[in-house]
């Protein structure tokens, strides 16, 4: 299922791609936690699509790239910097050169307590693809990644979730003006999405729509204003203006 976040004159709602139209859909992590798919809520609506979820909590995970000299890490990113598909995003000025990262985001389908490498895939309601944004040339003076990270809209996510991909095998790929910038995929991270994930909850317990970014293996180029930025994940495109 390729699950939606759309909005209406009611506020947000959470529907299903049917076509080129949205089906409305009951609350997905609801269904999720009763370990079955959403049921169909309405009749076809009329909307924009939003970010696919609006998460409490969003987690990074650093130096997941083939021949990275440091050990794998995980850093918290402000939810209030996601941002749907097509949203013009203003670089900053004051930062130095934008890095556009690729990188495929899993979405939690329930709290992560219990979660192992082995049964990662049951704690997991679908993929999603992000542009991890970021200001590297601040990371002389901002080790923790908070400057380098929170420009507004820096974290633009979706379109939607795809709730039928594999979590070993998804493929990525980062273009820039639509020229391919690289073709890589979950296969090359050094740790694994199932390790990412049973990596974070060792430490931190996750809930329902919060989102875990996996790396960007190869998948970073420097970017500048004018420029489009498409993230491909799992057959859906991810694009960001940047103005």
């Amino acid at each position: 299922m390729r699950v939606v976040r759309v909005a209406t004159p009611a506020g947000p709602r959470f529907a299903r791609l049917d076509g080129a139209g949205f089906v409305p859909i009951e609350d997905p992590f609801r269904a999720a936690a009763e370990g079955r798919m959403p049921s169909d809520a309405g009749d076809p609506l009329d909307g924009t699509i939003l970010a696919p979820v609006d998460p409490r909590v969003v987690v990074g995970i650093a130096q997941n790239g083939p021949g990275h000299p440091s050990p794998v890490q995980a850093w918290l990113k402000s939810p209030r910097t996601v941002v749907g598909t097509g949203t013009q995003v203003h670089v900053r000025r004051d930062a130095g050169t934008p890095v556009a990262e690729g990188e495929i985001a899993v979405v939690i389908a329930r709290s992560t307590i219990g979660l192992t490498a082995e049964n990662a895939h049951e704690f997991v309601f679908g993929v999603t693809a992000v542009n991890d944004l970021s200001s590297p040339d601040r990371g002389e003076w901002d080790p923790r990644n908070f400057e380098s990270k929170s420009g507004d809209g820096y974290t633009p996510l979706g379109p939607w979730i795809d709730t039928d991909a594999d979590i070993d095998d998804v493929e990525l790929e980062l273009l820039v003006d639509d020229v391919v910038m690289c073709t890589t995929g979950s296969r090359e991270l050094p740790m694994s999405i199932r390790d990412c994930l049973a990596y974070v909850a060792s430490w931190s317990t996750l809930g329902a729509g919060d989102v875990v970014m996996t790396g960007a293996p190869r998948a970073q180029t420097p970017v500048s204003r004018g420029q489009t930025v498409t993230v491909r994940v799992a057959r859906m495109e991810l694009v960001t203006p940047l103005v």
